[in-house]
């Protein structure tokens, strides 16, 4: 199952195609851009959050969508992916994940690695699409596309294919190496690695 979900960072400039989604959701923040984009509401499936910026007045007609989630010790990201991940979704698309307070972008990043061997979590913003890479990876049809590549925090025995500065075998760490901003010179680019974790970028 395939859920789609939009949180509090920067809207997108247009929303996304939504079909082909079993479940799309939005937390309270989000709540608000999604309204001055005219969301279609009836397509939403639930809000989730602590609904602290809410007034609790012209919200009202979508009272029946909200799942009330207070707990102070988890973000409303958190709490969203808990409930996606209790009604069976594997994968999800994230729009608003970037942007904004930079220490939320972090936060949303670190969320998303308590949950990335349950649920196949992948981010959309207006520069690339992001997100925790498999051990072994191939992208298709990217030719002449910017990917960088960022250790979280150590990346060990990386090896690439198709890319214009090669890697084989190599460590990365983001206290002392780090690979943005490389670019694709084939089609098809394989990427893999042996222990830690690897967050890709690939730039629109």
């Amino acid at each position: 199952m395939k859920s789609l979900l939009f949180i509090n960072g920067i809207p997108p400039k247009q929303l996304p195609e939504m079909s082909g989604y079993q479940i799309i959701a939005c937390t309270d923040g989000a709540f608000h851009y999604l309204k001055e984009m005219n969301f279609p509401f009836e397509k939403l499936d639930f809000i989730s959050g602590d609904f602290d910026s809410h007034s609790g007045k012209d919200e009202t007609v979508y009272d029946q969508k909200f799942i009330y989630t207070p707990d102070q010790n988890k973000t409303d990201f958190q709490k969203a992916l808990e409930i996606l991940e209790e009604k069976g979704i594997q994968e999800l698309h994230v729009f608003g994940g970037s942007g904004g307070e930079m220490d939320h972008f972090l936060g949303n990043l670190s969320v998303a690695y308590l949950f990335k061997e349950k649920l196949k979590i992948t981010f959309y913003d207006e520069f690339s699409t992001y997100f925790f890479s498999p051990k072994n990876l191939a992208l298709d049809n990217v030719k002449d596309k910017m990917i960088s590549l960022y250790p979280f925090p150590t990346t060990e025995n990386l090896t690439t294919k198709g890319l214009e500065w090669q890697l084989n075998k190599e460590n990365l760490n983001i206290q002392t190496r780090i690979g943005t901003r490389n670019q694709a010179i084939e089609n098809h680019v394989e990427i893999t690695f042996e222990k830690g974790e690897l967050i890709i970028f690939l730039h629109h």
